[in-house]
């Protein structure tokens, strides 16, 4: 069957499998039959390292839906590579696609595989799940409900979205009609489409009367994703976590805006216990980058505050002869009492909780310190 549909015995991390042949680029795969994106090997890493950690904290296998399988390569490998699922249902509309599927699930029955046609707008008669993952080509907007309505109370829901021109801010109209929310526009975009993004799947729980906490959150080339725990609605106290950023009164990250952002996430993108316990897989497809991205989040969970600063912006902002570097920043945040870390979103870029003035007084201070091109 894989030569029928001119695919091939191949491996990705500690997974073998049957995929299409493609050609490595950056960006969206392209929409086909059958389609693998291998520039996605590593979203994919992720995926098993925050499934090797879920399996630790819940200490119980999972039954999960991979509601847009396409080839099944992340579901599979998530399966093959922890102990996270008892049982893993994998569906794919098109037929052609379907039929790779089922072949590579084929593979992993023993571990509790079961891959067929679907639609991942109908609910399946195995519901309800642990875990619900949706990667979709686009905006994952059609299929939220039935995710929600196919999670059990305290499961976690996987998100991408890949329609970033409307969450990072180029077709703010779009963003409006879709996602009932004004987006961030610029540099900070990305981020802010993450956030419009959670803010809308945290709605779409409280009109089930459920509540949304974020277990993971990033953003990585042309896509954000999300992992989070729709839970039973418990009474909570403190500000809410969606709001609308005025930035009259904002007093973190300069958003580039003249008016009202949002609603959004404002708050945390991270569990922190979790995001420090990740580890790179053994068989991790791109080992380095894994490690690398990892580390840095774990730094990052420690400062988890909204959108970040960028030392060449703060220059570029402020006028400077030459932009501070990140450690002169770190050790002058620090010493006022701030607390400050670099972040995976942009090189070069550090989250604080300290006010942009203060931000802006020790950039002032630390580029005024900066040795010159001649010294």
């Amino acid at each position: 069957m894989a030569e029928e549909f001119g695919t091939f015995p191949s491996r990705e991390g500690g997974t073998e499998l049957a995929l299409p042949p493609t050609e490595p680029h950056r960006g969206p795969a392209p929409r086909q039959a059958v389609f693998y994106n291998p520039a996605m090997a590593l979203d994919r890493d992720i995926g098993v390292a925050f499934a090797n950690a879920l399996a630790d904290r819940r200490g119980a296998p999972m039954r999960g839906w991979e509601m847009l399988s396409a080839t099944g390569v992340r579901g599979l490998r998530m399966a093959n590579e922890s102990d996270l699922f008892s049982f893993l249902l994998q569906t794919e509309a098109h037929p052609e696609a379907a039929a790779v599927l089922e072949e590579n699930a084929e593979r992993f029955g023993a571990r509790g595989v079961l891959a067929r046609a679907g639609d991942a707008r109908e609910l399946p008669p195995e519901a309800p799940f642990d875990y619900v993952d949706l990667d979709p080509y686009g905006s994952p907007l059609p299929f939220l409900a039935t995710a929600l309505g196919a999670l059990a109370p305290g499961g976690i829901l996987a998100v991408t979205a890949t329609d970033m021109m409307v969450l990072a801010g180029v077709q703010p109209k779009v963003c409006a009609l879709r996602y009932g929310a004004r987006p961030v526009r610029g540099r900070l975009g990305p981020e802010g489409g993450l956030r419009i993004l959670i803010q809308h799947l945290a709605e779409l729980a409280r009109a089930r009367g459920r509540v949304l906490r974020p277990l993971l959150g990033y953003l990585h080339d042309h896509h954000v994703r999300a992992y989070v725990e729709i839970a039973p609605r418990l009474p909570t106290t403190g500000p809410d976590p969606i709001s609308v950023i005025d930035p009259t009164s904002w007093t973190g990250p300069s958003l580039g805006s003249s008016g009202p952002v949002g609603p959004m996430w404002v708050g945390p993108l991270f569990d922190v216990s979790l995001v420090r316990s990740l580890r790179a897989p053994a068989h991790a497809e791109r080992p380095r980058e894994i490690a690398a991205f990892l580390a840095r989040l774990a730094e990052e969970a420690e400062v988890d505050r909204p959108f970040y600063f960028e030392c060449n912006e703060l220059a570029r902002a402020l006028g400077l002869a030459r932009p501070p570097s990140y450690a002169a920043m770190r050790d002058g945040l620090i010493a006022a009492g701030a607390r400050c870390a670099r972040t995976h979103a942009r090189s070069g870029a550090f989250r604080s909780d300290a006010p942009r003035a203060l931000v802006e007084r020790v950039a002032a201070q630390a580029s005024a310190r900066a040795p010159g091109p001649s010294d």
